[in-house]
Protein backbone atom coordinates (compact mmCIF):
# COMPACT_ATOMS: atom_id res chain seq x y z
CA UNK A 1 0.00 0.00 0.00
CA UNK A 2 1.39 3.45 -0.90
CA UNK A 3 0.04 6.86 0.85
CA UNK A 4 0.85 9.66 -0.21
CA UNK A 5 1.16 13.00 2.78
CA UNK A 6 -0.16 16.40 0.98
CA UNK A 7 0.82 19.24 3.15
CA UNK A 8 -0.56 23.05 2.98
CA UNK A 9 -0.49 26.18 5.05
CA UNK A 10 -3.24 27.66 6.49
CA UNK A 11 -4.31 31.31 6.59
CA UNK A 12 -3.93 31.37 10.04
CA UNK A 13 -0.15 30.23 9.65
CA UNK A 14 -0.62 26.23 10.76
CA UNK A 15 -0.09 23.59 8.80
CA UNK A 16 -2.18 20.94 7.72
CA UNK A 17 -1.07 17.52 6.58
CA UNK A 18 -3.30 14.68 4.81
CA UNK A 19 -3.05 11.20 4.17
CA UNK A 20 -4.61 10.97 0.79
CA UNK A 21 -5.77 7.45 1.16
CA UNK A 22 -7.19 7.34 4.54
CA UNK A 23 -9.89 9.66 4.62
CA UNK A 24 -10.06 11.83 7.75
CA UNK A 25 -6.31 11.00 8.53
CA UNK A 26 -4.93 14.54 8.77
CA UNK A 27 -3.33 16.45 11.46
CA UNK A 28 -1.81 19.98 12.22
CA UNK A 29 1.64 21.54 13.13
CA UNK A 30 3.10 24.64 13.44
CA UNK A 31 5.86 23.64 10.55
CA UNK A 32 5.33 21.68 7.55
CA UNK A 33 7.47 18.58 9.15
CA UNK A 34 5.89 18.84 12.24
CA UNK A 35 2.08 18.23 10.25
CA UNK A 36 3.94 15.57 8.13
CA UNK A 37 5.08 13.78 10.88
CA UNK A 38 1.97 13.83 12.84
CA UNK A 39 0.34 12.90 10.29
CA UNK A 40 2.49 9.50 9.30
CA UNK A 41 2.14 8.85 12.90
CA UNK A 42 -1.51 8.59 12.86
CA UNK A 43 -1.76 6.60 9.14
CA UNK A 44 0.45 3.90 10.99
CA UNK A 45 -2.24 3.55 14.07
CA UNK A 46 -5.40 3.58 11.92
CA UNK A 47 -3.75 0.83 9.58
CA UNK A 48 -2.83 -1.22 13.17
CA UNK A 49 -6.05 -0.58 14.40
CA UNK A 50 -8.09 -2.26 10.67
CA UNK A 51 -5.26 -4.73 10.85
CA UNK A 52 -6.24 -5.65 14.66
CA UNK A 53 -9.72 -5.66 13.83
CA UNK A 54 -9.20 -7.64 10.65
CA UNK A 55 -10.19 -4.64 8.55
CA UNK A 56 -7.13 -5.08 6.48
CA UNK A 57 -4.89 -8.14 5.65
CA UNK A 58 -1.01 -6.82 6.53
CA UNK A 59 0.74 -6.03 3.61
CA UNK A 60 3.94 -3.69 2.83
CA UNK A 61 3.47 0.30 3.62
CA UNK A 62 5.44 3.23 1.92
CA UNK A 63 5.27 6.56 2.24
CA UNK A 64 5.31 9.52 0.11
CA UNK A 65 6.09 12.64 1.27
CA UNK A 66 6.16 15.81 -0.32
CA UNK A 67 9.25 16.94 -2.22
CA UNK A 68 9.17 20.40 -0.92
CA UNK A 69 9.22 19.18 2.89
Amino acid sequence: MKLTLECEREEDGRWLAEVVELPGVLSYGGTSREALARAEVLALRVLAEQIEHGEFLPQPVSIELPSAA
